[in-house]
């Protein structure tokens, strides 16, 4: 396979020119071919080769998910340019620092997000920053002979294509630098796990500033030929009705998304007849979830990934759902994982717990002009995650949590998700946070912030109990409160940052 082979600069083109009829986007109602998306795509490579934007620039964009930004990710795709699509629910202040970051040659907005677009730009000190301002509408009427994009043939799978910021969790928030064979190979590996074909209706809610905006499911199914019924947002009453109405055959979501469409109304009649698999990520599905769905007839596959892995790594099997239920699961194809050891440093043999590592062609090439910070997430040829993981004898891996949130109780390690998992098994209880705080006599212990299910009600001590009944008594947490919500990543992770911050430096 060549270098040209590994871009995706071909995808969409060649796509387009096999079933041009094809609906390639359902946007609202309104259809889109693969024909019409491939000319949009080609009249923006053309329009950014016309303003002099060169391989290697950065495009970034500030909208919500859109048929327009699909066909401008496709253009930088052939045209060696590098997306950097952003956040449209930060403050300019954070996008100021990202822009400022990334110096994109050019930022495109949607008409409703201009304004925050012109703060932000502003804010990063941008020369001339609303020249460097575009509208993210239709496509530019630019398709000039001489203003056309560099063949396909000159992108490679090792130039960049997208830019994705992290969640920010520690420190300023690092652009991962992902290329094109990073996106080729982790779509490849998803493929021959959770298969998307020509005639599959993808429904996309993730949204595409997240790297699961991208590479879980609409790439591929692009690739493919399928149709992406694109959302806005996630709304679960309008999402069970596209189901429905629409014959969605396939989606991706986390937990929360699920539950949400669970606990709808008309859930329980909906006619989920279409609905071959639904791809979970984020955090494991908790079981009483897992089995409504499974109940439902519904395939459910669940993984871990990361922004670094572009993001796939591991994922559950259908056939061990229940047998592996909070696993993460076995590697993806094409994915090589390994645990190193959290005192010694070595690689641990045969079941056991450490600090997972992951190689393999879908690990990103680094973080945007931050050598120091690229250095330290790849070691020894692994992209160290900063995740805790147990490895059972089956090969399955089980996170434990981040190894940053682990805490020390009484000299025991505590990892939150174990305690997570056993307290969203409770009856009454639907999400569950942990984090480690101060404490006089053990040094540290657990602070749970927990969220009920309507209608559902459990004292502190009952939740305690349930934890002791199921856990060492070192694991079980002294503090509960109970809340409303939980705070959450873009990603749809839990924001444990936010909570520390509302604890402050003492539990109450």
């Amino acid at each position: 396979m060549t270098a040209a082979e590994l871009s995706l600069a071909r995808w969409l083109p060649e796509r387009a020119a096999l079933t041009p009829d094809r609906t390639a986007i359902d946007f609202g109602g309104g259809r889109i071919s693969y024909a019409q998306l491939a000319g949009d795509a080609a009249r923006w490579a053309a329009s950014f080769a016309a303003a002099g934007l060169r391989p290697g620039d950065r495009v970034a964009s500030l909208t919500r998910n859109c048929p327009q930004q699909v066909a401008v990710f496709f253009a930088c795709a052939m045209s060696g340019l590098v997306l950097v699509p952003l956040n449209w629910r930060l403050t300019a202040p954070e996008l100021a620092y990202q822009l400022g970051d990334a110096e994109p040659a050019l930022l495109l907005t949607e008409p409703e997000l201009a304004e925050l677009g012109t703060r932000a730009s502003e804010l990063a000190a941008f020369d001339n920053a609303t020249a460097r301002m575009a509208s993210l509408t239709d496509p530019p009427a630019v398709l000039d002979a001489g203003n056309l994009p560099p063949e396909a043939d000159a992108v490679t799978g090792d130039d960049p294509l997208l830019i994705l910021y992290t969640s920010g969790t520690t420190g300023r928030p690092k652009g991962a630098v992902l290329t094109h064979a990073n996106c080729f190979w982790t779509n490849v590996s998803l493929d021959r796990t959770a298969e998307v074909n020509g005639g599959d209706v993808v429904l996309q809610v993730l949204p595409q500033c997240h790297v699961g905006g991208w590479n879980v499911q609409p790439l591929l199914a692009w690739w493919k030929g399928a149709t992406v019924i694109l959302e806005q947002a996630f709304d679960a009453e309008r999402v069970l009705a596209l189901i429905e109405r629409e014959k969605v055959t396939t989606m991706m979501g986390v937990p929360t998304n699920y539950l949400m469409l669970a606990e709808q109304p008309g859930f329980a009649t909906a006619d989920l007849s279409s609905l071959r698999q639904v791809i979970v990520g984020g955090a494991p599905m908790p079981r009483p979830l897992l089995d409504v769905w499974l109940s439902r007839g519904v395939t459910v596959l669940q993984g871990y990934g990361l922004t670094e892995a572009a993001p796939n790594v591991l994922c559950v099997p259908a056939e061990y759902a229940t047998a592996k239920t909070g696993s993460a699961g076995r590697p993806y194809l094409h994915v090589r994982v390994a645990l190193r050891d959290l005192v010694g440093g070595g690689l641990v043999e045969g079941a056991g717990t450490g600090e997972l590592l992951v190689a393999g062609p879908n690990v990103f090439a680094g973080y945007w002009r931050n050598p120091q910070a690229t250095k330290g997430a790849l070691d020894g040829g692994w992209l160290a995650t900063g995740d805790v993981a147990e490895r059972d004898a089956d090969g399955f891996y089980w996170i434990r949590g981040r190894s940053k949130d682990m805490y020390i109780s009484g000299g025991e390690n505590v990892y939150p998700a174990e305690v997570e998992e056993v307290l969203v098994g409770h009856e009454s209880v639907t999400e569950a946070a942990v984090v480690g705080v101060p404490d006089p006599r053990w040094g540290e212990t657990g602070f749970a912030f927990v969220v009920l299910r309507p209608g559902c009600d459990v004292a502190s001590a009952g939740l305690a109990a349930h934890c002791r009944d199921r856990l060492a008594r070192y694991k079980v947490p002294a503090h509960f409160r109970f809340v409303t919500e939980l705070p959450k990543l873009t990603s749809g992770k839990l924001d444990k940052v936010s909570l520390r911050e509302q604890l402050g430096k003492s539990p109450s």
